[in-house]
């Protein structure tokens, strides 16, 4: 099934493809989520690679259940064609309840039903004091009029 916006991307449909993104991954639902790449997506997330949709949703079953309180901010940086290059931060804390930012850079690549068939992310994670966490909406979608990681000078 398609899943639009469609490549080749213009800058409007870049932005929608990435905020549809930001808004599934801060759903925190594997299973959702894990849908909108390809059965035989190709992903690298720091030296884990990865291959179709049941690794990509066990990895991010993975994921989640380390990482609590999770928000995550994603902005386009460049795109061309069937590929888009987004920056991004996101906000966590582990069960000792250490507070994360992770900073990273994902590059991907489309069919053209709109599936993402590769995902290229380096990440780093940066420790940080609850105090200086800028991610403060509720558990899910960010919203609107919530500043992006330009406007918080990330």
């Amino acid at each position: 099934m398609p899943r639009p916006p469609l490549p080749p991307f213009t800058a409007a449909t870049a932005a929608q493809k990435t905020r549809l993104a930001e808004d599934a991954w801060n759903s925190r639902d594997p299973a959702s989520v894990s849908l909108g790449y390809t059965p035989d997506s190709r992903w690298r997330n720091r030296a884990e690679c990865l291959t179709g949709r049941a690794a990509i949703e066990a990895f991010l079953i993975r994921k989640w259940a380390r990482e609590h309180e999770y928000r995550l901010i994603k902005e386009v940086w460049t795109f061309a064609g069937n590929r888009i290059a987004v920056r991004f931060a996101y906000e966590w804390k582990d069960a000792d309840g250490a507070w994360f930012r992770s900073y990273g850079n994902e590059n991907w690549e489309f069919g053209g039903d709109g599936l993402m068939s590769r995902r290229i992310a380096s990440i780093n994670d940066l420790p940080i004091a609850e105090a200086d966490r800028k991610f403060h909406w509720p558990i899910g979608r960010r919203p609107d009029d919530h500043p992006g990681l330009t406007e918080l000078g990330l």
